[in-house]
């Protein structure tokens, strides 16, 4: 890593750093939401959604960008679209914090490994994009895993799988809107805000929820749209400055994370069954990364507005 920093750009290595603050928090989070344990996973959603709306309204202000936002508004189809990826995300960041929350890291960890292959299979299916020997090889392996996942479990991996389907659809429609990350999270979060709101406030009124109680639970439910947006606008700067190859390596420090979470910190078990599930999946997306690398060194490097769009981050 350090022998990589030293022969990089300035630039490239400022684009680096991004990188690693970016999936480095996102990785971490679960840290976060477990200090939240008095408050339900949907409260915390509530409360991420209400949070990232304010923060993000205040980051554009600053940067003088709200212009941008009534020009989307000029585009009926673009909110509609942006509707629908609201609640995607909602529900996306929802059963990530029920998965952190009920003990269920690693198996978080597994959907973020399983999204860059699943992002593969919605292009073949959706964009009718053509699937190499690589790839196909590579969704082959990863579907073997889930199938041992079922066979030693005797159920599917519904947390990773809601998690990697939910955002490879959020991706893929997001690739279609011309909005930039920061302005689509600010659309998304203004369309969801109004029921966060109801719901915050039902919880208070009846006294069933944490907000309001404790000035430490408050702090962190006022925080998680610090940390929603904050990783974001890392992640812009980050994809201004590094090649899509690079970003694309970097995205798997999150779910390392998560995953070394699961099994040192929370001791979630990690059985022999588990070890063949993501052996597989990460011998596919090994196969994934060299044929991407493949690629990038037989083309040339998309502009960075594309490889922002294409690299729409993980959730989280």
């Amino acid at each position: 890593m350090i022998n990589f920093f030293r022969s990089q750009s300035l630039d490239k290595q400022i684009g680096a750093l991004y990188a690693l603050l970016t999936y480095g928090s996102w990785g971490l989070l679960p840290i976060y939401w477990k200090l939240l344990y008095t408050a339900s996973a949907l409260e915390i959603l509530a409360h991420r959604m209400l949070w990232s709306m304010v923060f993000v309204f205040g980051l554009l202000a600053v940067q003088k960008r709200l212009n941008e936002i009534l020009e989307l508004f000029k585009s009926p189809k673009n909110i509609w679209l942006l509707l629908f990826t609201a609640f995607l995300l909602g529900f996306n960041w929802f059963v990530y914090i029920y998965a952190v929350n009920t003990a269920q890291v690693i198996e978080a960890s597994l959907g973020y490994y399983i999204n860059p292959l699943l992002n593969v299979l919605m292009g073949f299916i959706f964009l009718r994009e053509r699937l190499n020997f690589l790839q196909s090889m590579a969704l082959c392996l990863a579907a073997l895993g889930v199938l041992n996942f079922l066979w030693d479990f005797g159920s599917l991996p519904w947390i990773a799988l809601s998690l990697s389907s939910t955002f490879a659809i959020y991706g893929l429609v997001r690739k279609v809107i011309p909005v930039k990350p920061l302005v689509g999270l600010l659309i998304e979060s203004v369309l969801l805000a109004p029921l966060a709101i109801i719901m915050i406030s039902i919880w208070m009124i009846d006294g069933s929820g944490s907000f309001g109680k404790q000035w430490e639970t408050d702090f962190l439910l006022i925080g998680a749209g610090v940390v929603t947006s904050l990783p974001l606008l890392w992640f812009v700067n980050a994809a201004k400055r590094l090649r899509y190859t690079t970003m694309g390596f970097f995205q798997y420090l999150s779910p390392s994370l998560n995953l070394v979470l699961g099994i040192f910190l929370y001791n979630e078990p990690f059985t022999q069954a588990h070890i063949i599930t993501f052996s597989l999946i990460w011998s596919g997306l090994a196969i994934f990364s060299i044929n991407t690398f493949n690629d990038c060194l037989l083309y040339t490097s998309p502009s960075p507005r594309d490889a922002t769009l294409s690299r729409m981050p993980s959730s989280a």
